[in-house]
């Protein structure tokens, strides 16, 4: 989850009598961001691409920079069309190091075409991107009763997020470390930590009970996994 500690509740209400998360609070972007697709399920494997590519580039950055030249990156990156970034070469490496419009990180860069491979071989195994990633879905019992700033305090890993974070990298995968993972499972709504009063709690619950997971090709049994870290 995005980092603000100024709000002792988490929340804050804005002058149209709206309640949110307040780490959304700096923009309408970001609050636009925050409404409408932080915490709602996503299937779509282009979308899951980006978005773990992102929260790669996002290390040691806030994610208002990342979201702010989200864009720009879509365009630098091919809309993260797996197949087209999997076939991104030297010269579109140095394309991308002179790209004042992304994060110039040679490193991130490299890793983003190298992921590219490895979700390839990901949908080869499982059908989908999708089919694997929403394996690692917690079980409900594993989360706190209440979502509150309180119960959420220093909670950047977990269990799930750990058990990802292992298998990718051991399926090759970079800059996919167990915070990484579980702000990208935040994002994607394999996690609801939208605060209780937050105004779009109940529609991400909504979304999530309308929302069927899909099936993996070959399941991994990622519990198997979770129990033994």
């Amino acid at each position: 989850m995005p980092n603000d500690n100024t709000a002792p509740t988490g929340l804050f209400t804005d002058d149209s009598q709206v309640t949110r998360c307040v780490w959304c609070r700096a923009t309408p972007d970001y609050q636009h961001y925050h409404d409408h697709e932080w915490g709602v399920p996503v299937q779509n494997d282009e979308r899951l691409f980006e978005k773990i590519c992102l929260e790669g580039f996002q290390a040691g950055l806030s994610w208002l920079t990342i979201l702010k030249k989200r864009e720009a990156f879509r365009q630098a990156f091919a809309e993260f069309d797996m197949d087209r970034v999997a076939a991104f070469d030297e010269a579109d490496i140095t394309r991308l190091v002179l790209d004042a419009g992304i994060v110039r990180h040679r490193g991130k860069i490299v890793s983003t075409i190298n992921n590219a491979r490895r979700a390839q071989a990901l949908r080869q195994e499982f059908g989908t991107l999708a089919a694997y990633f929403w394996q690692f879905e917690p079980a409900a019992s594993t989360r706190p009763d209440q979502i509150t700033h309180q119960s959420l305090s220093g909670m950047t890993t977990s269990a799930e997020s750990i058990a990802l974070s292992k298998d990718l990298r051991k399926r090759g995968w970079s800059f996919v470390g167990p915070t990484t993972m579980y702000a990208f499972m935040q994002a994607m709504g394999m996690v609801n930590d939208h605060l209780e009063g937050c105004g779009a709690r109940d529609r991400a619950l909504t979304a999530r009970a309308a929302f069927q997971p899909p099936k993996a090709t070959v399941s991994r049994g990622p519990a198997a996994s979770v129990a033994s870290d």
